[in-house]
């Protein structure tokens, strides 16, 4: 049997003519690199602009006047704290306390919150979330109809800048607006992002995107930046410590252990999951992901196992941890990664050491992001 196609966003024939690598990623049909390549890429958003098309994201809006219980519901965060043009970090949580996803809530009024979610969750989140909540207000996925793409870098307010005439650099971090034309396009814009750097998400109609799109590679160019793929987009969240779902989260894995208790309010309201967390809490974490820099060559990628001390040579040894994100820093100029490590070995400072395929390095746990902007 034949593997589906994967589907396509509203700006694919825009990545190919601009000679884009194009790669399955969960189901769609995704940029991973243009010909310049993934380090060029890298570096232009630390330096300037980076572009990435983040539309096989999930949109997903909740309206009516059940609409604010309905989210807080389903998100360990506290949104009863989110005022109009705001917007939050938060996890999704199973009764056992595993994250179903990681996302941002964004309030656009006190009866429309709208959430977006990761690409490869989109369905899996949807029933979850009418599960969770049942009729107490109204669900939609806007997500087939709704292109999304980050414009980010240092460089990034200052470009948007020629394309419209709203104050967007006026808005705070973790804030939007709505309604604000871009390039005669009208969008929402988010002062959010996944890459460490300052920047925007732009939220537009699909049939927009293209136009949208274009705007912003020839404002982005004239500012020494350009398009980005998943591969750079990859790299440059491992430096700020960003995790990615289905590498560092899962629903095998709680917000606490992954070091995201402070998006755990236990004071927010009776949200899915919030008895499994406390219990939790109370009697200690057994793991956390330790974020970690090599000392040698070798890089820790996704899978490989970590050792509390190193094997001896012809022994296999019994690894107490996993890599769940790792490679190249080309920003800080180190190998690095992340896994979850028994509690006692998460402290900074703290040697370990990951086997690379039969090659045992030794690492250094790290406290922080690996890199964090100017």
């Amino acid at each position: 049997m034949n593997a589906p196609e994967p589907q396509r966003t509203s700006l694919h024939a825009s990545h190919v003519a601009l000679g884009a690598r194009m790669v399955d990623f969960a189901g769609w049909s995704m940029p991973v690199s243009y010909k310049g390549g993934i380090l060029a890429e890298h570096h232009a958003t630390r330096n300037a602009i980076g572009i990435f098309d983040t539309s096989h994201m999930g949109e997903v809006h909740f309206r009516g006047p059940g609409a604010e219980a309905s989210v807080q519901r389903i998100v360990t965060n506290a949104v009863g704290k989110l005022r109009d043009g705001a917007a939050q970090y938060a996890v999704a949580c199973h009764e056992h306390g595993g994250i179903v996803d990681d996302l941002i809530v964004y309030r656009v009024k006190s009866d429309h919150f709208l959430i977006v979610v990761n690409a490869s969750n989109i369905q899996k989140d949807l029933d979850w979330f009418r599960a969770a909540t049942g009729k107490a207000c109204d669900i939609e996925d806007a997500s087939p109809g709704t292109s999304m793409i980050a414009f980010q870098g240092p460089q990034a307010l200052a470009a948007l800048s020629t394309l419209s005439k709203a104050p967007l650099s006026q808005l705070p971090s973790f804030h939007f607006a709505t309604d604000v034309e871009v390039a005669g396009v009208s969008c929402w814009v988010a002062r959010t992002g996944y890459t460490g750097e300052d920047g925007v998400e732009l939220f537009t109609d699909a049939g927009n995107a293209p136009r949208l799109w274009d705007a912003l590679v020839e404002a982005a160019t004239a500012h020494g930046g350009g398009p980005a793929g998943l591969g750079a987009r990859d790299t440059l969240r491992l430096e700020a410590r960003l995790s990615l779902y289905g590498n560092d989260l899962d629903d095998t894995t709680s917000p606490l252990e992954a070091g995201l208790g402070w998006v755990v309010k236990f004071d927010a309201g009776d949200f899915i999951g919030k008895s499994a967390l406390l219990a939790q809490k109370q009697a200690g974490l057994k793991r956390k992901l330790a974020g970690f820099v090599m000392q040698g060559r070798g890089i820790g990628r996704h899978g490989y196992p970590i050792f509390e001390t190193a094997p001896t040579e012809g022994a296999t040894g019994t690894p107490v941890g996993i890599v769940t994100s790792g490679g190249p820093g080309p920003t800080v100029g180190k190998n690095i990664g992340m896994g979850y490590v028994p509690a006692a070995l998460a402290e900074p400072g703290t040697r370990i050491f990951v086997d690379c395929r039969g090659k045992i390095t030794d690492a250094e746990v790290l406290k922080g992001p690996f890199y964090k902007r100017p």
